[in-house]
């Protein structure tokens, strides 16, 4: 019998061809299918897979059960960083190809992946062009983005990674903390997050475009992007105003979920901690006050999240802590200018009466910014956390949701708080003479510190306990100084005895530089256990000084010998730009 073509069949019928979409039979298809370029022996190149890292990209593993697999993202010439890892059978399982990491933007990269395949040794280069980083233009921003310069990199560390979390401060405002609203939402900034290598190239970006709603029609969609930190997966965690997220590093969403419904306002911290737990930092929605009145708080309830998003812990702070809410000392001693990320150069003073509107402004008592927790740290020997309350101090709170000591000054406590709060000893252990909030020899308190976090340097075993803070140092003494070049910030360590309620300071960095390295907000200090280093960032160095730039100080240094193995200055593309924190970046991710 004969056979008889569509497109005769079409003609015969008086009908165009074009009308027709060709249907390959199995005798024909070899012929008809759909020829795909491949650069090498896997299959096709997909850059920015998951539409949010667009310096990733993934070669189609097309099918073929690939082992030993190695990425080799070179560097640019003339010093150019390479970026290597290792890709397991997971990594190529969950992304059904080989993951790219570490591409340069606007740039014609050059990348070598080797591998076996049927017991034959691979290796391939792979062009892949990488898009330019867009950022936002506004009013008052006058660089593309930050400009990042290098200042010393030690040869063993010429393969670091650091990760920046910056903010491009919008000038449009309808929620601005000054008019009462409040609240993490007010903070709608869109917010760089990158990672650069130690030339200062990016090799990393957040399309932060991705996820924010910029005409603040959907409250979920608004607030800073803070809290970052990376798993031990490589994968971050990191939350925005009404949501915390999961993604790892080629931009794939693990989860992002809403706030648990009575909590507000995440900012500053998403800790992981056991399991897939997190402890976030919220306000409370509609909080009944002991005398009737009903307000939102403030940056005072710490909640613990297990894996499936249900709240398992709640400390409130307004009831731990019951009259000390009203502890005002410090408070009265800040620079009003400069309140965490609540930046106003025009303030003239601080009004720190309970009796002032309620909203996200200092003062004491519950409804104000009256503790500013900006860091959490779990001890998990007996499950106490340990929180930054920037306005008042450093305080550990146990299981039983009572404070079991403080380390700040101890002027304008309670007598049962002021008992917990750690005395000062040398290291032979004999007590410091302190008097009106200051102290002989080298010990400090510190003040308006970030993360206070436990350190990994030590063990933390027992009732000997180490803490690594970044002391931003205003309010130092419970003063401001006649000058504001006499302020200076610190990266400081702490040696606590539970048992005995004393604390020794056994490191210091930063003092000897006086206010070029002093951050009046913000900023952190973090061991890092694999280069036995302490990395710093002073990110908001010059905010005072309105004629120079505003710029993030990044040093990574050993506390034995205080020599600095690698600093960089990354510099604010606008006055009106605050940095948040920058951390260390493993890019052994894909080994897991």
């Amino acid at each position: 019998m004969k056979k008889i073509s569509l497109v005769s069949a079409a003609l015969a019928l008086g009908l165009s061809s074009s009308m027709f979409f060709i249907i390959p039979t199995p005798a024909n298809s070899g012929v008809l299918a759909h020829q795909i370029k491949k650069q090498g022996e896997l299959g096709q190149v997909f850059i920015n897979p998951y539409d949010v890292a667009p310096l990733t990209a993934i070669v189609d593993r097309a099918g073929k059960d690939i082992t030993d697999i190695h990425v080799r993202v070179l560097g640019k010439p003339n010093g150019g960083v390479d970026i290597n890892y290792n890709v397991s059978q997971n990594a190529l399982l969950n992304h059904d190809g080989v993951p790219i990491w570490g591409l340069y933007p606007d740039y014609l990269n050059q990348v070598e992946v080797s591998y076996t395949f049927k017991g034959e040794k691979k290796k391939e280069m792979y062009k892949i062009y990488a898009q330019p980083i867009v950022t936002l233009s506004r009013d008052f921003r006058f660089e593309h983005m930050q400009k990042r310069v290098p200042k010393k990199v030690d040869p063993e560390f010429k393969d670091r990674l650091y990760l920046i979390n910056n903010t491009i401060t919008g000038i449009y405002k309808p929620f601005d903390w000054r008019s009462g609203y409040g609240g993490a939402a007010s903070w709608n900034d869109y917010t760089e997050n990158y990672i650069v290598d130690t030339t200062g190239e990016v090799r990393w970006y957040l399309d932060y475009a991705k996820f924010y709603d910029r005409r603040e029609r959907n409250v979920e969609n608004t607030g800073m992007m803070m809290g970052f930190h990376q798993l031990p997966n490589g994968d971050l965690s990191f939350g925005m105003s009404q949501k915390y997220m999961r993604y790892d590093l080629m931009g794939k969403q693990v989860y992002e979920r809403i706030l648990p419904r009575g909590y507000i306002d995440l900012s500053h911290e998403v800790l992981p901690i056991k399991g897939d737990h997190l402890l976030l930092r919220v306000g409370k929605y509609n909080y009944h006050h002991k005398d009737g009145q009903i307000s939102h708080t403030v940056r005072d309830h710490i909640i613990e999240l297990d894996g499936t998003g249900k709240v398992v812990n709640e400390w409130d702070l307004n009831e731990i802590f019951g009259n000390n809410i009203y502890r005002s000392n410090l408070i009265k001693a800040l620079d009003p200018r400069a309140v965490c990320l609540n930046i106003d150069m025009n303030a003239k003073e601080i009004d720190a009466s309970s009796d002032a509107p309620f909203g996200d402004k200092i003062g004491t008592g519950t409804g104000h910014n009256w503790a500013h927790v900006n860091s959490i740290s779990y001890d998990p020997t007996d499950e106490g956390i340990i929180l930054s309350l920037r306005h008042q101090g450093i305080v550990k709170i146990g299981k039983d949701k009572k404070v079991k000591w403080i380390l700040a000054s101890p002027e304008g406590w309670s007598d049962d708080f002021k008992a917990k709060v750690l005395v000062p000893v040398d290291k032979n252990g004999k007590k410091i003479k302190c008097e009106n909030s200051k102290c002989e020899g080298e010990f400090d308190w510190s003040w308006t510190q970030h993360t206070a976090w436990l350190t990994g340097r030590y063990e933390n075993k027992g009732n000997i306990k180490y803490l690594s803070v970044f002391d931003n140092g205003d309010g130092r003494g419970m003063e401001q100084p006649a000058f504001k070049e006499d302020k200076y910030s610190r990266a400081v360590e702490y040696k606590i005895d539970e048992k005995n309620l004393t604390v020794e300071q056994t490191w210091e960095f930063g003092k000897e530089r006086g206010f070029e390295f002093y951050s009046a907000v913000t900023s952190n200090t973090e061991w890092q256990k694999d280069k036995k280093t302490y990395y710093i960032s002073s990110s908001n160095v010059n905010l005072l000084r309105p004629d120079k730039t505003i710029k993030m100080v990044l040093i990574e240094i050993d506390p034995k010998t205080n020599e600095i193995k690698f600093e960089m200055d990354v510099e604010s593309a606008s006055r009106d730009d605050v940095a948040y924190r920058s951390l260390v970046i493993n890019p052994n991710i894909f080994e897991y």
